[in-house]
């Protein structure tokens, strides 16, 4: 195989739409058939890359070990006289021609290239989504004239009589594709769209070059400067505080403090899942199989979370941050929903499930701003669910290297249930009432992770841009640090600088707050606004969107009732 043979975008393709696994990073046209399936960060990361340039998001996920192990998969090159149009993925909807007996290629291919060349700026794919053909005017910029606007956080608090008065507008409305209770859902997802491509830097491919060249020499000065290099004395302080709540757990357990004891445990846990995510991230050794370990002892054993699951699902929420179809983080209906995308009753291409818009999630998402906190309280026992649902499916069965993932984590697991199921609650703590408090109090402790961990994207932007979107401003369109001291680093443990760490995923915690110094000055170099709330402005914000969401539901209901009353269609 000549590896240096040169593709048009036009055999790509039709490569892709053979079924092939093509992903273009560096120049280089990657063939990752062989791999998908042994890929230890799952298939579904690597299937949202198809026929894209991931260079950035190839370069920032893996070591140079890995990186190196890549150029076996190169089956040639891409043209380096002009930038790659990236397609839709397949994943997503992107629809792919293949080469037929009929066609011309040395035509077709002077035909795309000359169609890349006149197109606007956002005409970025031959191949496009089915969706996208049908709202190709969505990611258009919006002319500075009469821009519509989405409503500020404060609409959650909207009184009951103002609702009632924007719906009399509405349905009243002269124009009748208003009334329609599907465009009237179309239209605030394209406020909110609109709303980001008047915010953010342009889509056109210069600009959106220009932000990659400045990520990529950041990136570089992230490498010389040390920033990936574990400090490893942080852990022997994590470790000291990790036995201090055990040690503590156990005092209180033997003493018959039962309640205390559940407190200590929950603290126990909600500080050590801290390591698990830096484990999962290979930020500790930059080593697979030690780094997995880790993760699998501290995850699966100590805290009764499948750490292949997390990794499943985390790397997709990383590639796709905030997108409803497709991030796994932000499908939470019937009981949340951020985005009035999930009225349309989303697929999601992760669970390989619908989430029906249905008559529950009608009554719990406008109540969702009260609901949030509680819902928070208990939401370690989904993932359980989540861990073991991951487990005993065949999407959790690694090839090659990494076979033994599986049965390491399900002993692992097993472990952990024997501990404290059998051993602590039923053979330490007396009575069944006792028992039930117990697994209440200490997994209601561990909430303010949960909140951490949802609160730097549900208050953010889930509009789809397109493929023109460069890795780094997507990341920073949908995500958001939470500032606050020093001293208080602990308690939040890294995860308040999820912007950062969204950018460089495998930079180790510890250091993250020296490189949000450099981020910020990339943002104001680039012009990408860095979003950056205290806690409780952050928690505001969450419950503003959540607020809004459930004002605009409120909204569709109205509309649906008032379509049932004049014998027109509804949204169902």
């Amino acid at each position: 195989m000549n590896r240096n043979r040169i593709f048009s975008r036009r055999e790509i393709e039709a490569r892709i739409a053979d079924g092939k696994t093509i992903i273009i990073s560096e120049g280089r046209v990657l063939q990752l058939d062989g791999w998908l399936d042994r890929h230890p960060g799952g298939k579904l990361a690597v299937l949202h890359m198809v026929g894209r340039d991931a260079t950035d998001e190839i370069n920032v996920y893996h070591s140079q070990k890995t990186l190196r192990l890549m150029n076996k998969y190169r089956i040639g090159r891409i043209a380096i006289d002009e930038p790659w149009v990236n397609f839709t993925p397949p994943i997503r909807g992107g629809i792919f021609r293949s080469i037929t007996s009929h066609d011309s290629s040395s035509s077709e291919d002077d035909d795309d290239s000359r169609s890349v060349n006149s197109s606007s700026s956002l005409d970025y794919s031959s191949a496009t989504s089915v969706e996208d053909a049908a709202t190709r005017d969505v990611y258009r910029r919006p002319s500075t004239a009469a821009k519509p606007r989405l409503a500020k956080s404060a609409s959650a608090s909207l009184s009951s009589q103002s609702r009632d008065d924007k719906t009399k507008g509405l349905l009243s409305s002269s124009n009748q594709q208003l009334q329609c209770p599907t465009s009237y859902t179309t239209s605030v997802e394209q406020k909110e769209i609109d709303r980001d491509l008047e915010h953010y830097p342009s889509l056109d491919p210069a600009t959106q070059r220009n932000i990659t060249v400045k990520y990529q020499q950041l990136h570089q000065r992230v490498k010389d400067e040390g920033f990936y290099d574990c400090r490893y004395s942080e852990y022997g302080k994590e470790f000291l505080r990790y036995s201090t709540f055990f040690a503590l757990f156990i005092i209180a357990l033997r003493a018959e403090w039962y309640m205390t004891s559940a407190v200590l445990l929950g603290l126990f846990w909600h500080q050590i899942m801290f390591s698990a995510h830096d484990a999962g991230h290979m930020g500790i050794t930059h080593r697979f199989v030690p780094d997995t370990l880790i993760g699998m002892f501290v995850a699966d054993f100590c805290c009764g979370l499948s750490i292949g699951w997390w990794k499943s699902s985390h790397n997709v929420h990383h590639l796709v941050t905030n997108h409803p179809s497709h991030d796994p983080d932000i499908q939470n209906v019937p009981l949340l929903a951020t985005s009035p995308s999930f009225f349309h009753s989303l697929h999601s291409s992760y669970y390989d499930f619908t989430f029906i818009f249905d008559k529950f999630a009608t009554l719990a998402v406008p109540i969702q701003h009260y609901t949030y906190y509680p819902i928070m309280c208990i939401a370690r026992f989904n993932l359980y669910l989540l861990s073991w649902l991951h487990l005993l499916s065949p999407r959790s069965a690694n090839l090659g290297a990494a076979s033994w993932t599986r049965p390491t984590e399900i002993t692992f697991m097993l472990g952990y249930w024997y501990l404290f199921g059998y051993l602590l609650l039923w053979r330490s703590i007396p009575t069944w009432t006792l028992r039930v408090a117990f697994v209440l109090v200490s997994h209601i402790v561990t909430m303010p992770l949960h909140v951490q961990i949802t609160l730097s994207h549900f208050a953010m932007s889930t509009a789809d841009l397109g493929d023109a979107e460069c890795f780094p401003q997507k990341q920073l369109r949908t995500t958001m640090d939470v500032s606050c001291p020093a001293w208080l680093d602990f308690i939040h443990g890294g995860l308040q600088f999820q912007a950062v760490h969204h950018l460089f995923p495998r930079v180790p915690r510890h250091n993250l707050r020296r490189l949000q110094v450099l981020v910020r000055q990339f943002c104001e170099d680039t012009g990408i606004e860095y979003k950056i709330l205290g806690f409780m402005d952050g928690n505001k914000e969450v419950l503003g969107r959540l607020g809004e969401v459930a004002g605009q539901v409120e909204m569709l209901v109205k509309c649906q009732a008032y379509m049932a009353e004049t014998g027109e269609s509804g949204l169902h």
